[in-house]
């Protein structure tokens, strides 16, 4: 039996929109769908669910927020099996136990506060430090489809990398058609230039080499049916990826430590221009 995949809903227009994503992944790749509404409160507030309900009432309860959900999400995929469920519980630890038994979390980047998307809700942060399974923090403008559309590729970050990140990176690619294209950041440390202003270009060639050849080991195994693009690019990889983000569809990055996002994943989760999958590396 396939694992599901769970998307988080609070009601606000981010979860809403991670619905949309969450039906089309859930499609793409013929699994079941778990909506799931976790709170310590009973009742919302929020024009967004208003608006989704088509009634001028602003407040519902759980079920109303799950019916919503679940109707979204089946007039995106009317073949789409659908299951909802409500737990009293802080809505971090009910994803990341549901987790536990399912094959995806799909959670919007922002919750209930409204704020900018451009930043990171408490929610995202903590399931996709403290979750068993890929998390997918859904970001930017794009129309959040899972499949292909304006955005033509998946872009991973290879750094020091398990097989696991570049595995579903891989997947993803080949369910949508599009290249995967990898991407190594490289830096030149400072004083290895600074006094020889001369030869400032030999120690970046020998790191950029470096860097390619790291690459290159990385992607041994790369499926002879997905297109793999590399690029080695100078800088840091927390400036690096966010920027390759710009016209990608996906980015796939890793996190090694559990219970903690390390300073690529925080940054990139603040600054893609597109969904994250953050994946637990195993060690």
């Amino acid at each position: 039996m396939y694992l599901p995949l769970v998307v988080g809903v609070d009601g606000s227009e981010s979860s809403l929109r991670a619905v949309d994503w969450a039906a089309d992944e859930a499609d793409l790749h013929e699994v079941p769908l778990l909506v799931l509404f976790g709170a310590l409160w009973e009742r919302y507030e929020g024009a967004a669910l208003a608006r989704e309900l088509g009634g001028p009432s602003t407040e519902m309860n759980a079920e109303d927020i799950l019916k919503a959900a679940a109707r979204r999400a089946r007039q995106r995929h009317p073949g789409l099996v659908i299951t909802t469920e409500a737990v009293l519980d802080e809505a971090e630890h009910a994803l990341v136990c549901a987790g536990r038994n399912a094959s995806m979390i799909i959670v919007g980047s922002r919750g209930r506060s409204g704020l900018a998307d451009r930043l990171l809700g408490s929610v995202s942060r903590t399931v996709a430090a403290m979750s068993d399974c890929p998390v997918v923090v859904v970001r930017g403008n794009h129309d959040n489809r899972a499949l292909a559309g304006r955005q033509d590729r998946i872009v991973v970050g290879v750094g020091e990398t398990s097989a696991s990140v570049l595995r579903l990176a891989f997947t993803e690619a080949r369910l949508r058609h599009v290249p995967l294209a990898a991407v190594r950041a490289w830096r030149c440390p400072a004083h290895e230039t600074v006094d020889h202003p001369l030869l400032t270009g030999g120690p970046a060639r020998l790191y950029e080499g470096c860097a390619a050849k790291e690459l290159e080991t990385a992607l041994d195994d790369a499926p002879s049916d997905v297109a793999v693009r590399r690029h080695t690019v100078e800088g840091p990889a927390r400036v690096v990826l966010p920027a390759a983000s710009a016209d990608a569809g996906l980015l796939v990055i890793g996190r090694r430590a559990h219970g903690r996002l390390g300073r690529v994943a925080h940054a990139v989760l603040h600054r893609s221009a597109c969904p994250v999958v953050i994946v637990p590396e195993r060690m």
